[in-house]
């Protein structure tokens, strides 16, 4: 059948299987987003920073560990969406073959993939960052600045969450979208 693409019959057995993907700059809250998100789907969240401790306990931020950090997110995404579950990915995207990679395991799936881009000043950012602790991530405000810079536009239907307010207003935003 030329034209038509193969897609995985995946069992979802009363709940809805799909992919949410919350990306965005480091610090703007894209945790906070993909955890309330989590919660309302009812599905696992699967986050950059902590695959990346498991893949490597003394990340360098290399190309190579980059690659394979969204490769093992994506392949832990897709065992989520086999299994029924829906998934929350928590992660930058900084590129647009990101973005594109994770449409087509969605695509192969046959489930849906919904993008949500968090949006923060960059004062509330550095505020956020400054007052972390205990947190997977180890980017700083100048991460922060240096992604800002080279940040792929989010050029395909997304939702975006301004999380430069306060938590409930946060989830606020969150809750509407699903």
């Amino acid at each position: 059948m030329s034209g038509e693409r193969a897609t995985e019959n995946v069992s979802t057995a009363g709940r809805t299987p799909r992919i949410v993907v919350v990306c965005g700059l480091p610090g703007a809250g894209k945790t906070t987003v993909a955890e309330h998100a989590a919660d309302l789907v009812d599905g696992p969240l699967f986050r950059t920073d902590v695959v990346r401790k498991d893949l490597f306990p003394d990340p360098e931020y290399t190309d190579a560990e980059m690659r394979a950090v969204y490769e093992e997110l994506f392949d832990r995404a897709a065992a989520a969406v086999r299994r029924g579950d829906a998934a929350v990915l928590d992660g930058t995207f900084q590129h647009r073959n990101l973005r594109d990679e994770i449409q087509l395991v969605g695509d192969r799936l046959g489930v849906p993939v919904t993008f949500v881009k968090v949006d923060c000043d960059a004062d509330t950012v550095r505020e956020r960052i400054r007052a972390r602790s205990n947190d997977a991530s180890d980017a700083d405000f100048e991460i922060h600045c240096q992604y800002r810079e080279t940040f792929d536009d989010v050029e395909r239907e997304h939702a975006v969450v301004d999380n430069s307010a306060g938590l409930d207003a946060t989830r606020a935003q969150v809750t509407s979208l699903f």
